[in-house]
């Protein structure tokens, strides 16, 4: 039986970052001596020990709690450093941790002097121990295993104490192998083929480990101090940098494809249009990279093997500068005749990351509604852009601003603002969102680890769009899209629906660690600063923002969410801010809870989804799998047979024929629109609903400004 998804059973998939970031080296004995690492190992740099200094002052001063690294805090770093490498309890044996307890009281002052060795040799030894343990499941793989025998794998080992001896650990990786040569033959492959499979991916993650760089290690080292102060304090190597930078603006400097590690290969997946690549024509999907020359006469340097992240920083670079790919086209065996191209580098735009428009039609009686929904995948900014005085800088609320007017334009009787995944931001930008939709007024407050406070208003007068609106949240929605959803709801603007968000309340600031350089040549930390609070003084962390009305979610409250993150700051309220309630006026929630139910109960869609995430919650409660081939095989038979009812129920919805088995999806042409989304479905059928019903009065007066949601009160 297939474990949750949330728990991947591959032998290398829970741990697969943790594999990319190991130190090479030998195992020495740790002792109070600074010359700890053996000679090969990777050590701390002088410039890794300027930024551990660095990282160690700015958390003292600049976070919420303003606590000190000191003895106290020192044994919940190191754990969370072992943690972070082991938190499977697959790799560290029992004496290794006994000899790490004589650093367990040094932690605190590694950071404050820089002496940052020891932490280097515990890593030095997790890397020791990664290797021992990929090299004897790939010593497995010249046996056959026997999937007769009764046999179970516990693959949740977070709460389990470490190994004894060698023994255990070789009994816990015998089982691993056995799954993952167990899950190749469910798939269709022969012992012969599976056993070549993993030996080529064991082969992988060994190579992998001899490319860890001293960066990685640091990173992991300084974010097991950032995370005792809380989740969402982080450090961000140089290159992390770069992609947070991209990912906060939406574009970047390059040809504009999407590319993956296959059989060490740098393969392309896909070109964003728009981008140099996709223009030019000459570069295709599953092209392979095999070598990447600067300018016009630049030597090729060859990429095969390398890391997919060292190549992507080959590829990149300033706008207007020529990068020459050498490539071997896709299906061509290696060997074969390869060609070069010359590309321009320009600006590409992520859109399909940026907030995206459709509509909807429903129908009430004989009249025909179109509803429009925006989806905001994230609160962005180019802020850089903005800075240096362009008129076309990216923004969420800019381009939501551009969608509501094109709607506008068709007519629309209603619009969704659907937020869920929709993890944050910017926060002037839930800010300015929320001004698209209130004349004016308080948006959040602020409070800082000095006890000041501030309220951030609309910074702009006037609305976008005043008609029936509809928040749509799930609880991967946090921060940024908590405030503009909690702001929606304490002016009445519009209702919330959909699932109880994540519960971020707080406040992060981005600390470059190379004040003075445009480049983040050091990384940077971004640090909690403040919480923030809705405007009736109630703050998000831990409890989110509870929708309006309920609607069915696949994510689990209990797994995800600020309230299952260690270290997460605690809830509490300030004194409300005054406003005013905005309209337009509501329906009564009631009555539209009323007709979501009679609608779900028979709406074949939701019920499958209702399945699905039953089905789901099923899996989540085990916590160990048969590797015994019969009962796997009758399992994996039950639950496709489920999801293939399930497909089936959902495909008579859209008039589509019924498939024999789910392997039939792959090989017929479903188009997205075919794909119905149960949960907007019926978010779409409540403004609907909104938009017919008679709405109940709105009341403005002095008690609306103080007005906590669990009064009665309709403001």
């Amino acid at each position: 039986m297939s474990p949750p998804v949330t728990r991947p059973t591959s032998l290398f998939a829970a741990s697969a970052l943790c594999l990319t970031m190991l130190a090479l080296g030998s195992s020495t004995r740790l002792t109070a001596s600074t010359s700890l690492l053996a000679s090969g190992s990777i050590a701390p740099s002088p410039r890794d020990r300027m930024i551990a200094r660095q990282v160690g002052s700015l958390l003292e001063e600049a976070h919420f709690n303003r606590q000190k690294i000191n003895d106290t805090l020192s044994p919940m770093i190191m754990d969370k450093f072992i943690d972070s490498m082991d938190s499977q309890r697959s790799y560290f044996l029992a004496a290794d941790i006994a000899e790490f307890e004589t650093q367990r009281q040094r932690f605190d002052d590694m950071i404050h002097t820089g002496d940052i060795e020891p932490a280097y040799a515990i890593f030095a030894r997790y890397q020791k121990r990664n290797r021992e343990r990929v090299r004897y499941a790939m010593s497995l793989l010249a046996k056959e295993p026997d999937f007769t025998l009764t046999d179970n794998l516990i693959f949740d080992r977070e709460k389990n104490i470490f190994a004894k001896n060698t023994g255990e650990l070789n009994e816990l990786w015998r089982q691993r192998v056995k799954n993952d040569s167990l899950s190749l033959i469910l798939a269709g492959k022969s012992w012969s083929e599976a056993r070549t499979v993993l030996n080529e991916r064991y082969e992988r993650v060994l190579k992998r480990i001899e490319q860890t760089k001293s960066e990685e290690v640091l990173e992991v080292f300084l974010n097991a101090y950032t995370r005792n102060f809380d989740p969402h304090s982080n450090f961000f190597s140089p290159r992390n940098s770069e992609e947070y930078k991209i990912q906060m603006s939406l574009n970047y400097d390059g040809i504009g494809a999407t590319l993956q590690l296959a059989d060490d290969y740098v393969t392309v997946v896909n070109l964003i249009e728009g981008g140099t690549a996709s223009t030019a024509g000459s570069i295709k999907p599953k092209d392979r990279i095999t070598a990447v020359g600067q300018d016009h006469n630049g030597a090729l340097v060859d990429v095969i093997g390398w890391r997919i992240d060292d190549v992507v920083q080959l590829i990149r670079g300033k706008g207007g500068t020529i990068v020459r790919l050498q490539i071997l086209p896709a299906g061509a065996a290696p060997g074969s005749a390869e060609r070069t191209v010359e590309l321009t580098r320009g600006k590409v735009t992520l859109e399909s990351q940026a907030a995206s428009k459709e509509t909807k039609i429903t129908q009430r009686g004989n009249k025909k509604l179109k509803i429009g929904v925006i989806s905001v995948p994230g609160f962005y900014s180019d802020y850089e852009a903005q800075r240096a005085g362009d008129e076309n800088f990216r923004s969420t609320t800019r381009d939501v601003k551009r969608l509501i007017e094109d709607l506008s334009k068709e007519n629309i009787d209603g619009l969704v603002i659907d937020l869920r995944g929709d993890g944050g931001g910017f926060l002037p930008e839930a800010q300015s969102l929320t001004g698209l939709f209130i004349n004016e007024g308080p948006v959040v407050q602020v409070k800082l680890s000095n006890g000041e406070k501030e309220i951030l208003d609309d910074p702009d007068k006037g609305v976008a769009y005043d008609g029936p609106l509809v928040v749509l949240i799930d609880r991967f929605s946090a921060s940024a899209s908590e405030i503009f959803a909690g702001a929606i709801q304490d002016y009445k603007r519009g209702l919330v629906v959909g699932q109880r968000s994540f519960g971020k309340g707080t406040v992060q600031s981005m600390l470059p660690l190379s004040r003075w350089n445009s480049r983040p040549v050091n990384g940077q930390i971004t640090v909690t600063i403040g919480k923030f609070y809705r405007i009736t003084g109630e703050s998000t962390q831990h409890r989110g923002v509870e929708p309006d009305i309920a609607l069915a979610s696949p994510l689990s409250l209990e797994d995800v969410g600020e309230s299952a993150l260690p270290n997460a700051l605690p809830w509490d309220q300030i004194e409300p801010a005054p406003f005013l309630a905005q309209g337009p006026s509501l329906p009564d929630i009631a009555q539209l809870s009323a007709a979501l139910d009679v609608r779900i109960s028979n709406n074949k869609n939701y019920k499958a989804l209702l399945s699905d995430i039953a089905a789901l919650n099923n899996l989540r409660k085990q916590k160990t799998i048969s590797l015994n081939i019969s009962e796997r095989r009758a399992e994996y038979a039950r639950l496709e047979n489920d999801r293939l009812t399930r497909e089936n129920d959902r495909r008579a919805l859209r008039g589509l024929p019924a498939l024999k088995a789910l392997t039939d999806i792959e090989s017929e042409d479903t188009k997205p629109k075919d794909i119905i989304d149960a949960v907007l479905e019926q978010t779409v059928e409540i403004i609907s609903d909104v938009i017919t019903a008679t709405p109940l009065p709105l009341k403005h007066n002095a008690e609306c400004g103080r007005a906590r949601r669990s009064t009665p009160t309709i403001c």
